[in-house]
């Protein structure tokens, strides 16, 4: 039962706090590719960029994927002149936007894709472009983008209609998360009734609580 309840939160903490750190890493031909965000934790309604690294990939003799060869890797001896080939495609819910790479002065193979994402959730980078001879058209997925209001401190006296819209409509996505992952522990041939229980229980409270902060807001 320990063991069950300890999934649960696990479920649950990250869909309240919706922070996640670290870079995402991918392989293009013979290439590393990685992104992730300039400033964690990302929060919304704040300037921020995406980070993008482009290094060679060494070969790995015992491990047969590409990304996972990839992935054993640190960035080094980066390409340069990349922001004149590849451009970045933001997506967000069906809304998309070019971001434009700006190089890092500092650091050659490094690039910057700055921009302010204006509402929490989950955003797809694609990467569009040439490394070199390489053509590159893929999908990588940056942490996700928390809710401004859950980190601020002290709480704005002036929280405004849509920060509490933006706020609500986080949560509600959040918990329909966590329900969708509740769901399938109920569909397992265990008998889960009991964490289960206990699952929408600690839904109930959070919800009652982030109801209650946002209440006091006003």
């Amino acid at each position: 039962m320990k063991l069950k309840l300890a999934i649960l939160f696990t479920l649950l903490i990250p869909g309240i706090s919706g922070i996640a750190y670290g870079h995402t890493v991918d392989a293009v031909g013979e290439y590393r590719v990685e992104i992730g965000w300039m400033n964690e934790p990302v929060v919304s309604g704040e300037t921020n960029g995406i980070e993008f690294y482009v290094s060679p990939l060494i070969s790995c003799p015992d491990i047969s994927e590409p990304i996972k060869c990839a992935e054993s890797q640190e960035f080094q001896n980066g390409i340069p002149d990349l922001n004149k080939t590849i451009k970045m495609k933001l997506i967000y819910k069906g809304e998309n936007i070019i971001l434009p790479l700006s190089p890092d002065h500092d650091i050659q193979g490094k690039y910057y894709a700055f921009v302010n994402p204006t509402v929490s959730g989950f955003y797809q980078a694609n990467i569009l472009g040439t490394i070199i001879d390489t053509p590159i058209s893929l999908s990588m997925h940056p942490p996700k983008v928390s809710e401004r209001a859950y980190i601020e401190f002290p709480e704005p006296s002036d929280i405004t209609i849509q920060q509490m819209i933006d706020g609500h409509t986080a949560l509600i996505e959040d918990v329909g998360d966590l329900k969708k992952s509740v769901d399938k522990m109920e569909e397992t041939p265990s008998n889960n009734l009991g964490y289960v229980g206990i699952g929408v229980g600690i839904i109930g409270i959070t919800i009652a609580i982030v109801a209650l902060v946002k209440s006091m807001k006003n």
